[in-house]
């Protein structure tokens, strides 16, 4: 089954750019898969520290 996923533009510091395209490259992936790998850190660490973030069917939607 495909999932789907949402499209948005991310602006980011050149800095920061470079920094995790370096960190992408060496882990072999793309910087698209390496953001998204990072936020899903970040969403599974802030969840284990401060409990599951509650996610109701009107806060899922397609643009």
């Amino acid at each position: 089954m495909a999932v789907i996923k949402s499209q948005f533009t991310l602006r980011l510091s050149l800095t920061d750019h470079a920094k995790i395209k370096r960190i992408a490259e060496s882990e072999n992936r793309s910087m698209t898969n390496m953001i998204e790998t990072l936020v899903k850190n970040k969403i599974q660490q802030y969840e284990k520290e401060n409990g599951e973030i509650p996610i109701k069917e009107e806060d899922i939607y397609v643009e």
